[in-house]
C-alpha cells in the first residue's frame, strides 16, 4: 500500500478509536451519576407532605442551577431539595398545565412523572449524540430517551431537537387537542378516564414504563411541589437543624474489619455531595461507600456495589444499605449501616454526608460484603 494511503487508513483508525473511548467514558460516567441521581437531587421518598421552606432567593434565578432553593420535609423526613433549575422545570409543568386547563391532580401527575423519569432534569443521552448539542442538566443512557419526561424519538414523541426543548416535553406529556402529537403517542389528556385512575396509574398510562409501580411513590413530593409553586403561600426561610448524632454500637461485638469500616465512615461525615465524585469528602453516595471500604482494604466497583455481597436480613454495622428500588436488584441509593436503625450516607447536595435514620428512604435492603459472618 502506498505510504499516503497507509497514513490515511491509520488516521481514520485513530479517529474511530478516539470516538469509541469518548463514548465509553461518557457511558461509565452516566452510570455512576444514575446510581444516586434521585437521592442526590431530591433527598428521599417522604410519606407525608410536611413544611416547605426556601433556602435562597428565587428572583432572577430561573433556569440557574445555584443550589437548593426549596426544601420540603418535616422532622421525621429529609428535605426534598430542589435547585432553581428544577423549580424552573417544575413551574413549566404547572404553568402550561394551567394554560391547558389541566386540574391540580393532573399537574401533580406530571411532576410525579418527571421526578421518576429524570429527577426533574433535562437529560441528554449518550446514545443520541445529537442531543449533546442542546442545553442539558445531565446525561442518560436509556435507549434514545430524552428530556424531563424521557420521551423517545423512536416512539414518535418528537425529533431530538423538540425533545430537548423543556416546553415541548411538557406539551407532549399533557397532549390533548393542542398537543404536538395529536394523540399519537397519547398524552395525559388523551387517556380516557384518567381522572378516575390513581395518579401513578395515570402517569403509567402515558409513559408505558417497564416499571409501572414507581411513579406512585413520588405523589407526596409532587403534591408538595405543586402546592408550593402553584400560587400558594411563599415558603418561609429554612432554619438549619443539627443532624442526629452517630450511634455507638458495642465495639466488643464487632470484628476488627467492621470496627475499621465504622471508623473510616465516621471520618467522612461532613463531606460534600458531588455527583460522580470519588475524592475524600467530595463524593456521591457510591463514591463515599467505595472510599470507606478502600480504606479498610476492600476494593469495590464504582457502582452497583451490592452485587459483590450477599443479601442479609440481619445486618451488622458496616454492612451495605441499599434503598429506593429502581427495578429488580437495582437501587438508587447506597450507604453503610450504623446500627440502631441508622445509616451513614452521602445523601444529597443539601445535607452532604451524615448519619441519618434508615427510614428517611424506602425499599431498604442490606448486603454483607464482608467475610466475618
Amino acid at each position: 500500500m502506498p505510504a499516503p494511503a497507509l497514513l490515511a487508513v491509520l488516521a481514520r483508525r485513530r479517529i474511530i478509536l478516539r470516538a469509541l473511548v469518548a463514548a465509553a467514558t461518557t457511558a461509565i460516567l452516566a452510570g455512576a451519576f444514575a446510581l444516586c441521581a434521585a437521592v442526590a437531587v431530591l433527598g428521599a421518598n417522604a410519606t407525608s407532605i410536611g413544611s416547605m421552606c426556601s433556602s435562597a432567593a428565587l428572583s432572577g434565578q430561573r433556569g440557574a442551577d445555584v443550589g437548593g432553593v426549596l426544601d420540603i420535609g418535616n422532622s421525621s423526613q429529609p428535605p426534598v431539595n430542589l435547585t432553581a433549575r428544577q423549580m424552573s422545570l417544575a413551574e413549566d409543568y404547572i404553568s402550561v398545565g394551567k394554560q391547558l386547563g389541566v386540574p391540580r391532580d393532573g399537574q401533580i401527575i406530571a411532576i410525579m412523572m418527571a421526578l421518576q423519569e429524570s429527577s426533574l432534569r433535562m437529560l441528554a443521552n449518550v446514545n443520541v449524540p445529537e442531543s449533546l448539542n442542546y442545553p442539558y442538566d445531565g446525561i442518560g443512557s436509556d435507549h434514545d430517551s430524552l428530556g424531563t419526561a424521557q420521551q423517545r424519538p423512536a416512539a414518535g414523541w418528537g425529533s431530538v431537537g423538540e425533545l430537548m426543548d423543556p416546553i415541548y416535553n411538557v406539551r407532549a406529556f399533557y397532549g390533548g387537542p393542542s398537543g404536538p402529537n395529536r394523540g399519537s403517542p397519547r398524552g395525559l389528556l388523551d387517556i380516557p378516564g384518567w381522572q378516575t385512575m390513581s395518579k401513578g396509574q395515570a402517569a403509567q398510562a402515558v409513559q408505558v414504563s417497564a416499571f409501572p409501580d414507581l411513579y406512585a411513590r413520588w405523589e407526596p413530593e409532587a403534591s408538595a411541589i405543586v402546592v408550593a409553586l402553584a400560587g400558594g403561600t411563599a415558603p418561609s426561610p429554612c432554619v438549619d437543624t443539627p443532624s442526629d448524632s452517630a450511634p455507638t454500637p458495642e465495639s466488643e461485638d464487632l470484628s476488627q474489619i467492621r470496627k475499621d469500616i465504622l471508623r473510616f465512615t465516621q471520618t467522612g461525615v461532613g463531606g460534600s455531595y458531588v455527583w460522580g465524585g470519588t475524592a475524600f469528602k467530595a463524593w456521591d453516595c457510591s463514591g463515599f461507600v467505595q472510599w470507606v471500604y478502600r480504606q479498610a482494604g476492600i476494593n469495590l466497583p464504582r457502582v452497583e456495589q451490592w452485587r459483590v455481597g450477599v443479601r442479609t436480613t440481619n445486618p451488622q454495622p458496616g454492612d451495605l444499605v441499599v434503598q429506593n428500588a429502581q427495578g429488580p436488584n437495582n437501587w438508587g441509593h447506597v450507604g453503610i449501616y450504623a446500627g440502631d436503625g441508622m445509616m451513614y450516607s452521602a445523601l444529597n447536595p443539601s445535607v452532604g454526608t451524615l448519619v441519618h435514620p434508615i427510614a428517611w428512604n424506602s425499599d431498604t435492603a442490606y448486603f454483607d460484603l464482608l467475610t466475618d459472618n
